[in-house]
């Protein structure tokens, strides 16, 4: 029953059902209480025709047996009369079957036919009788009880009585031709639902199924538009609307695809909060973001985000505004830019962009610290230039021995100047990429060793002790620049010697090690500190600013060889130990033979 009320036929073979239902039920009703009022006047007005004939006929015949004869003769078969004498002495019935003289008797002692005596007028009755045709059996008859008289004096009273058997038979003939009539509209509703079933529930099923394709994605789907009444309206307007699901899902999706480009494409991390400060989408450069934080402040958090940015986002969803700040956060700095992000008039969530400006940051310093170390750098110098010049202009100097010393003075600064100048521009075209290496295949051990050995007059003059040592084959090989790495050399070596007191050691050493051939400088100086190794390969950076005080650097030696050993696609680093000494170690790639 459920299948059948939740289809369209079904509703509409039941609709139809109980309108017909209804109506013949209406019409059943007002046609058998018509027919029974009908049947009630005609049988009426039928018995008071009949008992006026009665009476004429008494009038014009004045033999009683005629007279009885002739009423015979005129009576229906359904109609039964009896005629009494005033005052009901004596009788005669006629068309009288089973049962007669009790229905007669019935009807002459009812008190209700004594008026007809007293008042000369017709009574009407419907009585319960014994049955003219079935013994033992009661049936309803209408009674009519008419006067006979002559004048203005009555002879006796004629009763004409009917049974209503013929109007029950009546209403069955009418119940049967209505039941009849109720069976024909159900075999014609069932008709006519299954034919609209397949005119109209035929392509809205058809629709139907194209809607669950379109739900599962296949915006292709048609639907045959076969009629031009409103269903075929409806399967054109679906057909419409797939291909216009289809043009708007490929415009989003195109839309997705270029936001999630430029998403990706971007270096800034993106990261989209939910109204409940939950992440919605990031970029990679944000996952890459929060699963650091993630890692320094431990999983047992649970809370990638620090606490700036919480508050920042807590903020913005209160007040819906944007903000924009420029935070330190775990060690680093970041341009912070929060926005909200509304959903009509009320807000859904907040994006967040942040631009990583600790490198900013970084190179900021480097310059500041770069205009300060060259300012200091050149103070010294200018300030011994100008002074020495103003005293030979002044004729301070008394000798030409002390003119020449100032003199001397001079040139020195005048060099050192000079070199710290060379070494900046060496510097600035090397980290520009303007440098241009020669590169030809040599044989490390003898350029190393040669390089070595060059200082051992300089490490006998200091009292040190000047060695080389290689474990590597005779015949490694590889593909440089001998000019720069003899300048690398030549800095790490003098570097060495400078800080190494009389009496230490200094030694070079080749090692070959998984392609690359490690070269190491040691000492046995004063050592670095360990928080500052990894800020020695940077410009004018002096751990101790004792170690350089007198030695005639420029501070910029370290910066020049880390630049040369990275164009040779090599690594350069430094180990050190307070009070031991210091290695700075690089490697080169070796050339396969």
């Amino acid at each position: 029953m459920n299948r059948i009320w939740n289809s369209v036929v079904g509703k509409l073979w039941i609709t139809i059902l109980l309108l017909v239902s209804f109506v013949l039920f209406i019409v059943t009703v007002l046609l058998l209480e018509f027919l029974g009022n009908y049947h009630s006047e005609a049988v009426e007005e039928t018995l008071n025709k009949e008992a006026a004939t009665i009476a004429r006929i008494f009038n014009d015949h004045g033999n009683l047996n005629i007279s009885l004869t002739v009423i015979e003769d005129i009576l229906g078969p359904e109609t039964n009369a009896v005629i009494a004498e005033v005052p009901f002495e004596s009788s005669y019935y006629i068309h009288d079957g089973k049962n007669g003289d009790e229905t007669r008797e019935k009807i002459l002692n009812e008190p209700a036919f004594q008026k007809v005596f007293e008042t000369d007028e017709t009574v009407m009755k419907e009585m319960l009788l014994p049955s003219l045709t079935e013994e033992k059996r009661m049936e309803s008859f209408i009674v009519l009880a008419s006067p006979l008289q002559t004048g203005d004096q009555v002879h006796g009273t004629v009763f004409i009585y009917q049974s209503l058997e013929v109007m029950d038979r009546t209403a069955s003939r009418t119940t049967n031709i209505v039941f009849l009539s109720a069976f024909i509209a159900f075999i014609l509703t069932t008709v006519f639902a299954f034919f609209l079933s397949s005119r109209i529930t035929s392509p809205l099923r058809k629709m139907r199924e194209g809607a669950f394709e379109l739900a599962k994605g296949n915006f292709d789907t048609k639907v045959e538009a076969a009629s031009r009444d409103e269903i075929g309206q409806l399967a054109t307007a679906f057909n419409q609307m797939g291909q216009q699901l289809k043009h708007h899902l490929e415009v989003i999706g195109q839309e997705k695809e270029q936001l999630s480009s430029i998403l990706t494409s971007m270096a800034d991390a993106v990261i989209t909060f939910n109204q409940d400060r939950t992440i919605l989408l990031s970029n990679p450069p944000a996952e890459k973001l929060l699963q650091q934080w993630l890692f320094k402040n431990g999983p047992e958090k649970g809370q990638p985000l620090p606490a700036e940015l919480l508050h920042m986002l807590e903020h913005v969803l209160d007040f819906e505004e944007e903000i924009e700040e420029e935070l330190e956060i775990k060690g680093a700095y970041y341009g912070v830019s929060f926005s909200p992000l509304y959903s009509g008039n009320s807000i859904r969530g907040a994006v967040a962009v942040l631009h990583n400006m600790t490198e900013q940051h970084r190179l900021e310093k480097l310059r500041e610290d770069f205009i300060a170390n060259v300012s200091h750098e050149l103070r010294t110098p200018i300030a011994m230039l100008q002074g020495y010049s103003e005293a030979i202009l002044d004729d301070v100097g008394a000798s030409e021995e002390d003119r020449r010393e100032m003199t001397k003075i001079i040139y020195e600064e005048s060099q050192r100047m000079g070199r710290l100048v060379t070494d900046l521009l060496n510097l600035a075209r090397m980290e520009s990429g303007h440098m241009r290496l020669y590169k030809d295949l040599v044989q490390l051990n003898g350029i190393v060793e040669r390089m070595t050995m060059k200082f051992s007059q300089v490490a006998k003059e200091n009292g040190i002790r000047l060695s080389f040592e290689t474990e590597m084959d005779d015949w490694a090989a590889a593909e440089l620049d001998e000019d720069r790495i003899e300048q690398v050399m030549t800095n790490l070596i003098d570097n060495a010697m400078r800080h190494t007191p009389e009496g230490g050691e200094v030694m070079v050493k080749v090692e070959q090690e998984q392609g690359y051939a490690k070269i190491s400088v040691n000492d046995t100086g004063v050592g670095i500190p360990e928080e500052d190794l990894q800020y020695v390969f940077e410009r004018f950076y002096k751990a101790d600013k004792a170690r350089t005080l007198g030695k005639g650097g420029t501070g910029l030696g370290l910066a020049i060889a880390s630049n040369i050993i990275d164009s040779h696609g090599g690594k350069i680093y430094a180990e050190s130990k307070v009070g031991e000494g210091t290695s700075f170690i690089f490697l080169l790639p070796l050339k396969k033979m």
